[in-house]
C-alpha cells in the first residue's frame, strides 16, 4: 500500500522515538553492567521452602515462544484474558505492559511506554529468548467511554447514525497515525536490539452489544451515549457498532499492507464472538468477553502466532 505524508510522519515521528529511548537504555544498562560487575553472581537456586508440588505445576524452563504485548483491557482483565490464556493454554512465555484503558495513542505518545517495552525486550534477551511474536490491542479506548457521543448523530437529525466524517478522522486518521508510529518504533526498537523484525499482531476486536453493562465501577461505555443521542433500538445500535468496528478493522489491515509492515499482520476476531440471543455467555459486558468468549479470541490469536512468518 502508498504511503500517504501523515503516514511518513507518523513513521519518522516512531523511528525517532525508538532511537532516544535506545540512547537511554543504553546509558541505563552500562550503569546496570557496572553494578552487575561488584557484586558476586546471585545464585539460582530456589529455597527448600518452595513446595516440589508448586514447582512440577510451574515446569522448567520450557515454552512454546516468547510473546511481548502492549495493549489495553483485552491484554489485562480480571480472570482469564487474552495474554493469561496464550500462556495457560498455550504454552507461551508472556511479556507484557499492557494496562487497562490504555489509548492506542498513549501508547504511542506517552513519555515512558516506549520505555517499558524496551525493557521487556532486554529481559527477554537476557533469558537467551528471542520474541517469537509482538502483540498489540489498542484503539477501543479511542472511541467508547465518554466521547462516544460525539460519534453520533443524534437520532432525529437529518442524518442520524455515526458521524462518518468524524469517525473517519478519528480511525483513519488519529488511530491509524498512533498505530503506524508505535509499528515504527517497536520495529526499530526490535531491529537495533535483534538484529531482526519481529512478527506484529494487531487486532480490531468483535461486534460489542451496547447493552449497558458494565463491570463493577467500571462503564457501560457505549449505552450512555446511545441513549443521549436518542438510540432505544437496540438492533439500530448493534448495527452501528459494527460499522463501527468494521471500519476500525479496515484501517488495521490497510496498516498491515504498509509496504514497510510486511512484518505486521491483522488478526480479524470479527464474529468469533456471537452477538445474537446468546450473546451473554461470551460477552461479560459491552466491551469484553466472558472467560468462554476470551478462550475464543485467544485460540485464534495463537493460531496468528504460529503462522506468522519472520521476514
Amino acid at each position: 500500500m502508498k504511503k500517504d505524508p501523515s503516514t511518513n510522519r507518523a513513521m519518522v515521528i516512531g523511528n525517532r522515538q525508538a532511537m532516544e529511548v535506545l540512547a537511554e537504555r543504553d546509558k541505563a544498562l552500562k550503569i546496570r553492567a557496572a553494578v552487575l560487575r561488584k557484586h558476586s553472581a546471585v545464585s539460582k537456586k530456589l529455597p527448600s521452602t518452595v513446595s516440589p508440588k508448586l514447582l512440577a505445576a510451574v515446569g522448567g524452563p520450557e515454552h512454546n515462544g516468547v510473546l511481548v504485548a502492549e495493549g489495553d483491557s483485552w491484554f489485562d482483565y480480571p480472570g482469564p484474558d487474552i495474554l493469561s490464556l496464550l500462556e495457560r493454554n498455550y504454552g507461551y512465555e508472556v511479556e507484557d505492559v499492557a494496562s487497562p484503558g490504555d489509548r492506542i495513542q498513549d501508547m504511542a505518545y506517552n513519555e515512558g511506554q516506549l520505555e517499558k517495552f524496551t525493557r521487556k525486550i532486554e529481559k527477554v534477551i537476557r533469558g537467551g529468548n528471542m520474541p517469537k511474536a509482538i502483540l498489540l490491542s489498542g484503539g477501543g479506548n479511542d472511541v467508547a467511554g465518554k466521547e462516544f457521543a460525539v460519534l453520533l448523530n443524534h437520532a432525529s437529525a437529518p442524518k442520524p447514525g455515526l458521524n462518518i466524517p468524524l469517525v473517519k478522522e478519528i480511525v483513519e486518521e488519529r488511530i491509524k497515525d498512533a498505530y503506524v508510529t508505535i509499528i515504527s518504533a517497536v520495529t526499530q526498537v526490535c531491529k537495533k536490539r535483534l538484529g531482526q523484525r519481529i512478527p506484529i499482531l494487531l487486532h480490531g476486536y468483535d461486534y460489542a452489544v451496547p447493552d449497558g453493562r458494565g463491570y463493577l465501577w467500571f462503564g457501560p461505555w457505549l449505552e450512555p451515549g446511545f441513549r443521549e443521542k436518542g438510540y432505544q433500538n437496540m438492533n439500530q445500535r448493534i448495527a452501528m457498532v459494527q460499522d463501527l468496528i468494521d471500519r476500525l478493522n479496515n484501517m488495521l489491515l490497510g496498516v498491515s499492507k504498509i509496504s514497510d509492515f510486511k512484518h505486521v499482520s491483522h488478526v480479524d476476531f470479527r464474529t468469533t464472538l456471537p452477538n445474537d440471543s446468546t450473546y451473554k455467555k461470551w460477552w461479560d459486558n459491552e466491551l469484553h468477553p466472558t472467560d468462554r468468549g476470551f478462550e475464543l479470541v485467544a485460540k485464534k490469536f495463537a493460531n496468528a502466532v504460529e503462522a506468522a512468518d519472520t521476514p
